[in-house]
């Protein structure tokens, strides 16, 4: 059995007066103990909407979630509240992708350590202040027992940043979920932060599910990718195959699109053409058919499955073949 086991999940916002919008629409995955499974795809693709149903942290109204997300055999949309909040923080942890909006601004950041400390492994406020300077020291933070008493605005972005991944780890989960944790930090920092993650993964085995647009991120952290588009996985490999021959047009894309040292200046982005909202009704074809630049008349007519391929699964009509994508798929 795996540690987490998300099976058919959909989310379906409904807004008064308007059409009901299907933001993750049967999303299937596995995460093993001690793996790192990355979510990418572009904005609006249901990767964070899918952390959100997972943790159970989308507002009650407005929405409707189905499916089952288990974990250690438990489906926890089954919870009650009360089961729910005693299950996050201490099995499962999230990183946020904002930490200045994520953490309190008028509460010191120690008390926001101490108070999950104290929550959910009941330990006494003296320890729990201790075992505060300590995370903070962990996961790299300079002199921790002064910045204790310091609130959110006085760290730096990756200080807040680091400080908001103490906080999920408090407890020692099984799972941590870090939706785009690096998305609004300076390389350098960004490459701190990866490199934290990664060391916390090899060191406690903790489960991660990554979610980013950015693959650069994948190639250093994931062990599995999913490709996400209008709420579907499009294609699911292990990392290195996955970029060495992508199947899948949106995720050959995606690839395309990225810069490389080996290339000269003058050389062009190739970029997907079109936005996430150039898009047609899975119901009514391929999601994607519409900026595919591999759509044939069954995109357009037949809703594709996410059938066995050769080094995973994959949804599409009409795949990259390996020799294509070895030419141009990492560029």
């Amino acid at each position: 059995m795996a540690l987490l086991e998300v099976r058919d999940l959909k989310v379906v916002f409904q807004r008064r007066g308007e059409r009901p919008f299907t933001a993750v629409d049967g999303v299937s995955f596995d995460v093993e103990p001690g793996q790192t499974v990355g979510l990418v795809g572009e904005s609006g693709c249901g990767k964070s909407v899918t952390s959100l149903a997972i943790m159970r942290l989308l507002a009650k109204r407005g929405n409707t979630v189905s499916g089952s997300v288990r974990f250690e055999g438990t489906d926890l949309l089954t919870l009650s509240d009360r089961e729910m909040r005693d299950r996050r923080g201490r099995d499962l942890g999230m990183v946020f992708q904002d930490p200045l909006s994520s953490l309190n601004p008028v509460i010191p950041i120690g008390l926001q350590i101490t108070e999950v400390l104290e929550r959910h492994r009941d330990m006494p406020r003296k320890k729990a202040r201790v075992e505060a300077a300590e995370l903070l020291d962990k996961v790299g933070i300079p002199d921790p027992a002064r910045r204790l008493s310091e609130y959110p605005h006085q760290l730096s972005g990756g200080m807040r940043q680091r400080a908001l991944i103490a906080i999920a780890l408090a407890c020692r989960p099984r799972l941590l979920i870090a939706d785009e944790p690096t998305t609004a930090l300076d390389v350098t920092i960004q490459a701190q932060i990866l490199a934290l993650l990664r060391e916390l993964v090899q060191d406690t085995g903790t489960a991660l599910v990554m979610i980013t647009h950015d693959l650069g991120v994948v190639a250093g952290l994931c062990d599995e990718v999913n490709v996400l588009y209008g709420g579907r996985i499009v294609e699911r490999q292990e990392r290195h195959s996955l970029f060495a021959q992508p199947r899948h047009p949106y995720t050959h894309g995606l690839l395309a699109s990225i810069p490389r040292l080996d290339e000269g200046r003058g050389e062009k982005l190739v970029p997907i053409r079109g936005s996430v909202a150039d898009n047609i009704p899975w119901a009514g074809g391929c999601a994607f058919a519409p900026r595919c630049p591999n759509a044939i008349q069954a995109c357009l007519e037949d809703s594709p499955e996410l059938v066995p391929d050769r080094n995973g699964l994959l949804r599409c009509h009409n795949p990259v073949e390996p020799a294509v994508a070895a030419g141009g798929g990492t560029r």
